[in-house]
């Protein structure tokens, strides 16, 4: 049996989208589909006492300009021409979130998934706004009505604490996190070895 890949993800993260992008290469170059698995980065953080690059970086400006860089080489070499920076970085995923294990229950995760991406990160709109928010689902032909009315109902809170839960306890402390089988491979320049440690597992 070929083992499993699995993407802990945060819409806040933008190495998250840029991985999430180049996902179905992937996953066609090896035959398997990636199971995408939120987790909400603030309780990561929290639990694991991990802060954002923004915060990291923030005192280290040559390494801030070299991470910058390295995004450009990614962006460049997939040739992810739809990106862009948010100016409103960064911004409380929580109801985005949140939704991502109510879109599950509907049936919608993936086109869900997509259009929070996209105006997260290639729109580049305040979707910390919740009218703004909605504007986006709406645009992507979701039933922004559900969203409003269920997207705090306590089953989807306690979806997202328990894969948020399930995240930590396997040992991720940011996004966006891989794991192939019981390995873990952390952050969008570790796909290579995804690739390695599946192509390895499928063939033991």
């Amino acid at each position: 049996m070929a083992p499993r890949i699995e993407f802990y993800f945060d819409f806040g993260s933008p190495n998250a989208y840029l991985a999430y992008k180049v996902m179905p290469a992937l996953e066609q170059r090896l035959g398997t589909k990636v199971e995408l698995k939120p987790a909400l980065l603030g309780g990561i953080f929290k639990a694991t006492g991990n802060q954002s690059p923004g915060v990291t970086l923030a005192g280290v400006p040559t390494k801030a300009a070299y991470e910058r860089k390295e995004s450009d080489r990614f962006i460049a070499r997939h040739q992810l021409t739809a990106f862009r920076f948010n100016p409103a970085f960064p911004i409380n995923t929580l109801h985005m979130m949140r939704g991502s294990m109510l879109a599950k229950r509907l049936d919608l995760f993936e086109p869900y998934v997509a259009a929070v991406y996209a105006g997260m990160w290639e729109q580049a709109v305040n979707m910390g706004d919740l009218d703004v928010y909605h504007r986006v689902l709406t645009d992507a032909g979701l039933p922004t009505q559900a969203f409003v009315e269920h997207v705090a109902d306590p089953e989807v809170k306690a979806a997202l604490v328990a894969s948020t839960e399930e995240a930590i306890g396997r040992g991720v402390f940011g996004s966006p996190a891989f794991f192939v089988g019981d390995e873990m491979f952390f952050g969008k320049d570790r796909l290579r070895e995804v690739e390695e440690e599946f192509t390895r597992q499928a063939a033991a």
